[in-house]
């Protein structure tokens, strides 16, 4: 198997575990409805394990987050053309696997009449409105997550099996620490593609999908994910 194709593959278990404990704390008559945050923080903790592992089973760099793949590119690990190859993987992944969990939920979604709820259930947003703040918090949730990565899987870009449980307790520490600001996106492709499948998709009292502030999940993670290369770069340069 292809490692664009074990990007996808990986990227879709993150997103099917990942929304779907979204999906689960928030939506109307779920069996798990206002669990709260902690245990949102350890399901997209799980979902990163499974998704990692899943991904480097099958040969794949184990990246699923165009952050990570970015900062690779930059420290000249991998190609800017593969670079490119693995994001449009982890956006197809994520839409994929945002749709799924529609499918999974179509009938809370259809008990739930909020607009926003349904919408936060596919993508983040700020608990507080301010541009610049917001795009700070992400940049800095993304250059704690990549330069963690990076420093725990030194001798490869790759994340590979054994580096699935760091990984995902790292993104369980940024939930807790970070999360409260933004829903830390801290992944482009996680962020923009369920925004796109909610966009596309027929779910019954839904928003135009807050695209104002879609940009913020996207730069933010790039910018952190570049600071975390600069900073790696001058530690094993």
């Amino acid at each position: 198997m292809s490692e664009f194709m074990a990007e996808y593959i990986g990227t879709t278990l993150l997103l099917v575990l990942g929304q779907g404990v979204v999906a689960n704390v928030l939506l109307n008559k779920t069996k798990g409805q206002n669990a709260g945050l902690l245990v949102i923080t350890l399901g997209w903790a799980v979902a990163v394990f499974v998704g990692v592992y899943a991904c480097s089973t099958l040969g794949g760099p184990g990246h699923l987050n165009p952050a990570f793949s970015i900062a690779t590119a930059y420290l000249g690990k991998i190609s800017w053309n593969t670079a490119g190859l693995y994001i449009l993987a982890q956006l197809a992944g994520a839409i994929t696997g945002s749709i799924l969990i529609w499918l999974a939920y179509r009938l809370h979604y259809n008990e739930t009449h909020d607009a926003e709820t349904i919408l936060a259930t596919f993508s983040t947003g700020p608990a507080i409105k301010s541009t610049v703040d917001n795009l700070i918090t992400e940049a800095i949730g993304t250059l704690v997550l990549v330069l963690g990565a990076l420093l725990m899987t030194p001798a490869s870009v790759k994340l590979g099996t054994l580096d699935a449980l760091p990984v995902a307790l790292l993104v369980l520490g940024i939930g807790v620490s970070l999360g409260g600001p933004t829903g830390y996106a801290i992944n482009p492709a996680r962020d923009l593609g369920p925004r796109i499948a909610h966009s596309l998709l027929p779910i019954k009292g839904k928003s135009g999908g807050n695209w104002p502030y879609a940009w913020i999940p996207v730069a933010g993670p790039v910018l952190g994910a570049l600071l975390a290369a600069l900073v790696y770069g001058q530690i094993h340069g």
